[in-house]
């Protein structure tokens, strides 16, 4: 977990304050959606060649901590 928090920032002033990966405006949930997409980490290095494996690793943790700690409310 000190991975993610260390590679993942939340400041009001970037991106709305969404949850980027520290040093960019790339928020975790869009490299959730290229991995939805069918995208490798491989392929989001690749493209995003300023990003590392250890970040997008780092959002897909993130992530799953965020959905873990949320209280689902059924209407």
């Amino acid at each position: 977990m000190a991975d993610s928090e260390e590679r993942i920032v939340v400041n009001p002033k970037i991106m709305g304050g969404k949850p980027v990966i520290k040093g960019t405006r790339i928020p975790v949930y869009f490299i959730l959606e290229l991995i939805a997409n069918g995208w490798s980490i491989d392929d989001i290095v690749k493209e995003y060649p300023h990003l590392t494996r250890e970040d997008v690793l780092a959002a897909v943790r993130y992530a799953a901590r965020v959905l873990r700690e949320e209280v689902v409310v059924k209407a």
